[in-house]
């Protein structure tokens, strides 16, 4: 026979036995392609994220969190394709997005509420702030109307009437103990040296180091109330059903990732279980009928 058809013979079995080898890892199991999916949040140091990051890597997801410094950018970069997903926002400010931006991002996966507190440096109970005090609270609508009713529970400012999402033209300055100032989210630790108090965002005091349950006050997250600040995982409309989505909302709920987040919220959290997507729908629905009434 001739030696070059030899040759090309015994190369045909090696390269086949090469070929299995490269399709097949070392472990044993079945090789899957891999799928990058990139997440927005506020929140990438997180503890929680790099056991959620293994968990969906041993499922073939990569998983990249995108860190944004401002609440305000996360979903642009989602409505614009930049990001896949995003995890950081609740219901209310979801809607408040969606109605003022034109958009239709859906939520695709309930993970928890936070509540949300009044911190201070200069007193130690709600009682001790004194009239004419200054409170910051975040700026943008969605936080702006649950840290005012933050507030009104705590007896320091009254509404002029019931605004389902007040601003701080419904405050009536007459009938209230303090006064509010507006600053954006992320400068809410920053103003505590200069005013009495501040309503402050879960993801800023863990920043900070600040102790949750030194809070003065806070909202509860268990009443029926509190459902526009159900947090969720995002995606635009058209990927609602994508299959490796709705895998990583799976993967959130798993008892490793659960306790990781809810040691970071020093047990403060409240997860949400027995919600449907179709339920999250609805109460965003709610929302956005309750904010673009207003308008």
């Amino acid at each position: 026979m001739n030696k070059k058809l030899l040759a090309g013979l015994a190369i045909v079995p090696l390269l086949a036995l090469l070929a299995a080898c490269a399709s097949t890892p070392a472990s044993g199991s079945v090789a899957t392609k891999v799928v990058t999916v990139k997440i927005g949040t506020t929140d990438a140091s997180n503890d929680y994220w790099p056991i959620l990051q293994k968990a969906a890597k041993a499922k073939g997801i990569n998983i990249e969190t995108v860190n944004f410094s401002d609440y305000n950018q996360a979903n642009p970069a989602l409505a614009q394709k930049q990001i896949d997903l995003s995890l950081f926002e609740h219901l209310q400010f979801l809607g408040t997005y969606n109605t003022s931006a034109h958009q239709d991002l859906t939520p695709i996966g309930a993970t928890l509420i936070v509540p949300l507190g009044l911190y201070s440096q200069k007193y130690k109970s709600v009682s001790a702030i004194r009239k004419g005090d200054t409170i910051a609270i975040p700026n943008d609508p969605a936080n702006l109307a649950r840290g005012l009713n933050v507030l009104k529970s705590a007896g320091l400012v009254t509404f002029k009437g019931n605004p389902a999402q007040p601003t701080q033209a419904d405050i009536d300055a007459a009938k209230s103990r303090v006064t509010v100032t507006l600053v954006d989210a992320s400068q809410t630790v920053a103003s505590l040296p200069s005013v009495a108090g501040a309503i402050i965002n879960n993801n800023f005091v863990q920043d900070a180091k600040i102790d949750p349950k030194s809070a003065l006050y806070k909202d509860d997250p268990s009443s029926p109330a509190a459902q526009p600040y159900i947090n969720t995982f995002v995606s635009r409309a058209a990927d609602k059903n994508n299959p490796t989505f709705a895998e990583i909302v799976k993967l959130y709920h798993t008892k490793p990732v659960l306790d990781a987040v809810e040691a970071s919220s020093k047990n403060t959290a409240v997860v949400v279980k027995n919600v449907s997507n179709a339920d999250l729908e609805a109460i965003l629905a709610r929302v956005e009928k309750n904010i673009t009434s207003k308008k």
